[in-house]
């Protein structure tokens, strides 16, 4: 008999990846599996649905004729990178884009993450999103280290940032590193004091080897502001001086402009994001974006070469084609 659904642990996981089996392998059908099973059809169904959500099947499905797949092999070519269009709906709002692109970069990140590898996270608004829904796969002496500290004036953002790493980390059995700092010093040179501190030190040396990066885009402009712009992180002198310097967005709170330079802008000293060349190293960047009003911002991270891996709606990866002529 299939165990019942409260049954924890390997019998159950164990039946679910028979079942699995038996449906996408040998391609029998459910009431053929509920007979071998000695169980109902609509227990079948639910193995499966468990099989899906656990990482135990992992459905993909490749067309060179839908539009998606074509705008991805475009986005592939011109930029060097590797595309993941989301098809959304013409009319859905920004939130709606950012759900389901999240979803996606969420069921497809274990791929990317094993075992013995390092994965920096830079929290917000996207990579909150993104940690909602994780497929979980057990890795061992794996690692997640943030990328940026969190706090402001108003708050600490410990627990802000502790919740998405601790997401990840409890979805690949990783031990979460935090860098408790400030999103950005009130002077360099106290920076410069911290990063001389061996206990941040050590979080530095762990990004200095990350196996791959995660990281949304931030933008002032966005319908889904990023948390640096919504949570209290910035005064209005400091969006005087990002638009003295043109600046188009952020990755892990490192100001770039539309060309990807970073040189001369002054809120980039007093940052705790790592230093570009540091993103560049990683051997893969996963940029996960969604929104028209990040397109200008995509391009320059682009431009700025910090992006590998794209997952991005496909409203959103049409226009940045238009947008490069």
């Amino acid at each position: 008999m299939v165990p019942d659904f409260e049954t924890p642990g390997d019998e159950r996981t164990a039946v679910a990846l028979r079942a699995a089996h038996l449906y996408y392998i040998q391609d029998l059908t459910m009431e053929a599996i509920a007979g071998e099973l000695f169980t109902s059809r609509s227990s079948v169904s639910r193995l499966l649905s468990y099989a899906r959500a656990t990482g135990l099947v992992d459905i993909q499905i490749r067309s060179p004729l839908d539009a998606a797949s074509r705008i991805a092999g475009e986005l592939s070519d011109r930029f060097r990178i590797t595309a993941h269009v989301v098809p959304v709906a013409g009319q859905a709002s920004d939130l709606d884009r950012l759900e389901r692109v999240a979803l996606s970069a969420a069921r497809t990140l274990g791929e990317f993450f094993d075992s013995n590898m390092t994965m920096g996270i830079a929290w917000g608004s996207t990579l909150n999103a993104v940690s909602r829904y994780v497929t979980p796969k057990p890795t061992h002496n794996s690692h997640i280290v943030q990328l940026n500290g969190a706090g402001n004036l108003r708050t600490s953002g410990v627990d802000y940032a502790s919740q998405i790493l601790g997401r990840f980390g409890e979805a690949f059995s990783a031990r979460v590193h935090q860098l408790p700092v400030p999103a950005f010093f009130d002077d360099p040179d106290t920076k410069r004091a911290y990063w001389k501190e061996r206990s941040i030190g050590r979080i530095l040396e762990m990004q200095a080897s990350m196996d791959v990066a995660l990281f949304g885009l931030g933008t002032p402009f966005s319908e889904v502001p990023s948390h640096v712009y919504a949570g209290g992180y910035l005064d209005d002198d400091d969006y005087a001086l990002l638009a003295e310097s043109h600046v188009v967005g952020d990755v892990a709170t490192v100001f770039f402009r539309a060309d990807g330079t970073v040189n001369d802008i002054a809120l980039n000293q007093r940052t705790t994001g790592p230093d570009f060349a540091v993103l560049r190293r990683t051997p893969r960047r996963i940029c996960v974006v969604s929104g028209l009003s990040k397109v200008e911002g995509l391009r320059g991270a682009l431009a700025a070469g910090l992006i590998t891996d794209l997952f991005l709606d496909d409203s959103t990866a049409q226009t940045l084609l238009e947008s490069q002529g």
